[in-house]
């Protein structure tokens, strides 16, 4: 099976030595504290999974699925949110792990509906940044790489479900109507 994308554009163990970074730099920002990482599903899944076991500090973890996108290569601009959270965040260091911050609106919806539940603290830890599509007033604090306006599959993320497996993160080729 051939895949559609036109190129590679981090490498897995690219990825791999960067996540190990995150994960040394946020267990020395919260090695006085205990931290709820909370993953957004199902995108960065993998990526969440990863860091996760490269954090030295103790840490409980939940989860909550967003989405803006569908079998859409752009945001809708409309975020669903589920909140699976099995913890109650109130009064917590919260770490929110995401694989992509684009747009902005999944994470600033997060953020308010965190900042509403009553959390100390919310930080967001994403792998992937693209300031060049940011509408909502948010900024990762914590951020694996800058990328350019490309639509990425791989390493959780998806088009359609499809790619999720994939080791690295690629391109995915435009394809014409």
């Amino acid at each position: 099976m051939a895949f559609d994308f036109e190129k590679i554009l981090i490498e897995k163990h690219t990825i791999e030595k960067r996540v190990a970074e995150l994960g040394k730099k946020i267990s020395s920002d919260y090695a006085d504290e205990e931290l709820m990482a909370i993953c957004i599903l199902k995108g960065s899944i993998l990526f969440f999974a990863d860091l996760i076991r490269c954090l030295s500090i103790p840490v409980k973890i939940d989860f909550i699925k967003a989405s803006s996108y569908g079998t859409r290569t752009s945001t809708s601009g409309k975020v669903k949110v589920d909140d699976l959270l099995s913890e109650k965040i109130k009064g917590r260091s919260v770490i929110l792990v995401e694989d992509i911050v684009d747009s902005g609106f999944t994470i600033k919806r997060i953020l308010d509906f965190f900042m509403e539940q009553g959390a100390s603290d919310v930080r967001v830890c994403t792998l992937l940044d693209k300031p060049d599509r940011r509408v909502a007033d948010v900024d990762p604090d914590y951020s694996g790489f800058t990328i350019p306006d490309e639509f990425v599959v791989g390493y959780g993320m998806d088009f359609d479900q499809r790619y999720r497996n994939l080791p690295y993160i690629a391109v995915l080729k435009e394809t014409e109507k």
